[in-house]
């Protein structure tokens, strides 16, 4: 059974699978002036958007009212910027190239889809980064237990033993993230040197007592202890290769907002508690119709506390 987090980030890049693997015949379309049509709490929505929406739409055979759509998309991405979410430009490159290879095309062959669909790569990167931040602001709200009836972590496991079920396992991992800081100042010019340095440090890497000796004659490096992780809860730009490294190792080198990053995995183990039993039981109960609706229902929220003028 899919996550909330998983269903609503692959959801909203699914919709373009079909669309995407088969030919555009579309010209270009023309270049317009781009006029404000909606004000959102002070944030404005131009024509411009809402056509890309609409061609968005479009290529995924999908009806839908496309200002309507950047009205909803700019209130989410207020709301995320409230909680302090911030997706980074690296994370949607990412993501970008990760939709392009699922659907076994090169970035330039889902550049020209984007551009001659009238919905620019520009706009679509913009709807990842929006689909990866109200991913994290719903899973927030879901964690919290707001308007989702959310029971204790006893009262969960209690539930599953009267059922006959036992306490389910997950694996815990001790992890230990090693960063090489590239002021964004600095970016352009020394990225490609600090990664170099990343992955050499990484390759010498052998486990997480020797780490802080390593990183001693270094310029700008960090290395925090993470503490104990349960696999439910690492983070899912990194979930993935943490869960194929060994223990001793660690995962490749990426860039990120911060500059060049590795996670050395210190230690696991499988472990079977309470605060398991609790997001195993939400995981169960967070299927497609329940993530839609409470998706809903906070854009709802949202809405009805929003000041949206139409121009």
């Amino acid at each position: 059974m899919p996550t909330m987090r998983k269903y609503l980030f692959s959801a909203g890049f699914a919709l373009l699978v079909a669309a995407t693997c088969v030919s555009i015949t579309v010209m270009t379309p023309p270049a317009f002036a781009s006029e404000i049509k909606y004000v959102v709490n002070d944030i404005p929505v131009t024509t411009g958007d809402i056509a890309h929406r609409a061609a968005f739409l479009k290529l995924q055979r999908k009806k839908g009212d496309a200002g309507q759509e950047m009205i909803d998309q700019t209130l989410r991405m207020a709301e995320a910027k409230r909680l302090g979410i911030r997706i980074s430009d690296a994370q949607v490159e990412a993501a970008y190239q990760r939709f392009a290879s699922s659907n076994k095309m090169q970035l330039s062959q889902l550049d020209g889809v984007m551009e001659k669909s009238g919905v620019t790569k520009g706009h679509f990167k913009e709807f990842i980064r929006a689909q990866m931040a109200w991913n994290q602001a719903l899973s927030a709200r879901y964690r919290s237990g707001d308007g989702t009836g959310a029971v204790s972590e006893q009262d969960i496991v209690r539930k599953m033993l009267e059922k006959g079920g036992s306490k389910p396992s997950a694996t815990e991992y001790m992890l230990q993230q090693v960063i090489f800081v590239v002021p964004a100042a600095e970016r352009s010019a020394t990225l490609g040197k600090r990664k170099r340095e990343a992955d050499a440090m990484r390759a010498r890497f052998s486990g997480c007592n020797t780490t802080r000796e390593f990183a001693k004659g270094l310029i700008d490096v960090t290395v925090r202890d993470l503490g104990r992780v349960l696999a439910p809860q690492l983070p899912p730009d990194w979930a993935e290769q943490i869960k194929a490294t060994k223990v001793g190792g660690a995962t490749v080198t990426r860039e990120t907002e911060r500059g060049v990053e590795f996670i050395g995995i210190c230690s696991s183990r499988e472990v079977s508690d309470d605060k398991v039993a609790q997001m195993v039981f939400q995981g169960e109960s967070s299927g497609d119709k329940n993530a839609d609706e409470l998706s809903k229902k906070y854009v709802d929220e949202l809405k009805a506390k929003a000041r949206i003028v139409k121009r």
